[in-house]
């Protein structure tokens, strides 16, 4: 197991997003009514707007040890990549949009999506992206106008990459 070193100081976080792109992973969780949860967000980018949970992967942490800390700090349980189906790599492009609310850059994410079958009930989903949460019918989500764009991709035949 590698050593996880704790996110970038600030202004060092600031510089990688201006100048390179975030490796993340978004879930594309499903319960036993084949519905999609998706949350309001809140952050930059993608803020308000119905998104999949997810979050970046840090520097020197290999995707097994990130995929169960997102899964914890996304969903509130902790799941291995095993529990789960890798659906493929995505590109997200926000010209205009950074967590800091900065002008003059834009974020840029390289995205690894993973189907998660629920194994059980979601009890305490976390609030620091998503104000509400809610289940679509991938239908549903594929026609809702608040459904950001980037999610419909996971479901619309849209090419990967």
């Amino acid at each position: 197991m590698h050593t996880i070193l704790n996110p970038l100081p600030m202004d060092t976080f600031m510089q990688v997003v201006r100048h390179t792109p975030l490796i993340s992973i978004d879930l594309l969780i499903y319960n036993d009514n084949n519905e999609v949860l998706l949350g309001w967000r809140n952050n930059l980018p993608a803020r308000n707007f119905w998104f999949v949970p997810g979050g970046r992967i840090y520097k020197d942490e290999s995707i097994r040890d990130a995929f169960p800390r997102i899964t914890h700090n996304e969903a509130g349980m902790s799941l291995n990549t095993g529990q789960a189906d890798f659906h493929g790599i995505y590109e997200h492009f926000y010209p205009n949009e950074n967590f800091a609310y900065e002008a003059g850059f834009g974020t840029h994410y390289v995205v690894l999506a993973f189907e998660v079958k629920l194994p059980g009930e979601l009890t305490s989903l976390p609030r620091e992206q998503h104000t509400l949460y809610k289940w679509m019918s991938v239908a549903e989500l594929l026609e809702h106008d608040q459904v950001h764009p980037y999610v419909k991709n996971y479901f619309n035949g849209t090419e990967s990459y």
